[in-house]
């Protein structure tokens, strides 16, 4: 047995976007164990139901995480609507449904850049994140943001899509696949990227199940959980399947979020083709909720989970909020296990880590 130390990595990384702490404990070059600390930038969010009433908490939701705040507001804004039993019109639901797609994929081209760059490819960082300003000027078009969109409200939506601007969605993503095509290519073939990520970092179907991991993440170790099919929103009338991959590897989890990428532009167009002539947006909400419920939706990064109580007036008694990467941390930790100490930064990216959403 060689000599084991005890290295930090983090929470200030090159290779890391957010702050993330593990103690890595090495016997020469490979990893024994490693131990996550977090809280290093814990926000209180969830304790801002006691200030502010909760129509105004759909915008302290939102920001919960800058890169999925789409599906943050989302999914606060279905529990309190399912406590208050408030129908949305069909309408709402698909916008919510198309906003919910454009999110993911910029969310997913924004991964592939930092992965590219992680092991050292900047120009396909660069082809990546060139892509994705393609998304956020969609974005824009249609919320008016470029991040945090603020169109969720409890009945429904703030804002339409009308049928120029669908045209230049549906141009735009036809622009998008094509460029996909390109850069996939590199993902797929490429021996740098090869010899990076196939074989490295495995984490077998039965542990992704074990210790509850989400999201692509767990896609890529063939367990195929996707809450979509929970059918919320307007999925009831999207035709998709999970994708998945049995290598369970950290070349699987690029396949599964760039083949989500394909998908995520089929669902906008079956969304754009199936959106109700009736132009309602919201139903009015009289009164303050009580009651509680649980929500869950699929973010981009896997699922989140919202719990809300209500005691009938403005103010919530509680809202929990548990994000994708708390559920991957444990399956980060597990996947670390007897692997180069080189490889750690990599690996650390392949769970898509959002700590600001993890910590709030």
């Amino acid at each position: 047995m060689g000599k084991r130390s005890v290295i930090p990595f983090g929470p200030q990384h090159p290779v890391l976007p957010e702050p993330i702490h593990l103690d890595l404990v090495v016997e020469d070059e490979r990893v024994i164990e490693a131990i996550p600390s977090i809280g290093f930038i814990h926000r209180g969010l969830e304790g801002l139901v006691k200030k502010k009433d909760f129509n105004t908490m759909t915008y302290v939701v939102e920001r919960t995480c800058g890169i999925c705040s789409f599906q943050h507001g989302m999914g606060y804004c279905e529990t309190l609507e399912h406590i208050m039993d408030v129908e949305v019109p069909d309408r709402a639901k698909m916008l919510r449904t198309i906003w919910a797609e454009l999110n993911r994929m910029h969310s997913h081209l924004l991964w592939l850049g930092l992965l590219a760059d992680g092991f050292g490819f900047e120009n396909l960082f660069y082809q990546c994140w060139r892509i994705r300003e393609k998304i956020l000027d969609l974005h824009e078009l249609t919320a008016g943001a470029r991040l945090i969109f603020s169109v969720n409200t409890i009945g429904g939506v703030k804002r339409d899509i009308d049928e120029d601007k669908q045209r230049t969605i549906l141009e735009t993503l036809s622009e998008v696949e094509k460029e996909l095509k390109v850069i996939e290519k590199t993902f797929f073939y490429d021996y740098t990227v090869e010899s990076r990520l196939k074989g490295v970092g495995i984490l077998s179907k039965e542990k992704v199940h074990e210790l509850g991991c989400v999201g692509p993440f767990a896609r890529a170790s063939g367990l195929a959980v996707d809450l979509r099919k929970l059918e919320y929103a307007g999925y009831s009338k999207i035709d998709f399947e999970p994708i998945t991959s049995n290598d369970c590897d950290s070349y699987a989890r690029c396949y599964v979020r760039l083949k989500e990428l394909y998908q995520s532009i089929d669902i906008i167009r079956q969304a754009i083709a199936k959106l109700p002539a009736d132009k309602t947006l919201s139903t009015p909400v009289k009164g303050n909720p009580k009651g509680e419920f649980i929500m869950r939706v699929e973010q981009p990064r896997g699922e989140a989970f919202y719990y809300a109580k209500a005691n009938g007036t403005p103010y919530l008694d509680r809202i929990r909020v548990r994000t994708p990467t708390f559920a991957n941390i444990a399956g980060l930790c597990e996947m670390l296990k007897n692997t180069e100490l080189a490889d750690v930064g990599l690996l650390v990216l392949t769970i898509d880590p959002c700590i600001s959403c993890t910590e709030r």
